[in-house]
């Protein structure tokens, strides 16, 4: 019935999004995006600000998940995901990440996690903002020789608490708990 739900939530969101997507841009920080999604074969745009996660809310249960989520989602002002699928590896380049990592170099800014592959076969970052020693957004690069995908998620944010976005709102399964678990070490 949890699955339900979230996935009712997400259908109304890209219905509205869709709408509105052509006068909207999110302050999603990644300036590849419109060449990524020109070089995918399949790409995935899920733009959720303050606005749309409250209108999400409003379709969250009364049981005790729920209503945790919803609490988190009143603390965000936005969640964005982009997954490009590509056809044949090197559709993207190291340049092209290492453009993205640049992003997340100011003061705000710190690196959780960096994951390298040697063969070039998958990287992964995990980018928190900490503002007065409070989190308060993070990004997400996961890499693959086949797929890019990017996670922003904006607003404050408790780490033992990212495992329940996961698999929700666009947010690959994996991601969120992968993040709330390096967060809490």
């Amino acid at each position: 019935m949890k699955r339900l739900s979230v996935l009712t939530v997400l259908v109304w969101c890209m219905v509205a999004l869709a709408a509105a997507a052509q006068s909207i841009t999110p302050p999603f920080p990644v300036s590849l995006e419109k060449e990524l999604a020109a070089r995918a074969s399949d790409y995935t745009e899920v733009s959720l600000d303050k606005k749309m996660l409250a209108f999400a809310g409003k379709f969250l249960s009364a049981d005790a998940d729920d209503v945790e989520a919803k609490q988190m989602l009143a603390t965000l002002n936005g969640i964005y995901v982009r997954e490009y699928k590509f056809d044949k590896p090197g559709q993207y380049t190291t340049v092209d990440l290492e453009h993205i990592r640049s992003q997340f170099n100011g003061s705000e800014w710190s690196p959780m996690v960096r994951e390298r592959s040697k063969k070039g076969e998958g990287d992964s970052d995990i980018y928190v903002r900490l503002v007065d020693g409070k989190m308060q957004g993070m990004f997400v690069q996961d890499a693959g020789p086949n797929d890019l995908s990017f996670v922003y998620i904006d607003g404050a944010l408790n780490p033992a608490e990212l495992s329940k976005l996961d698999g929700s709102f666009g947010i690959p399964k994996g991601v969120a708990k992968r993040a709330a678990k390096e967060g809490t070490k």
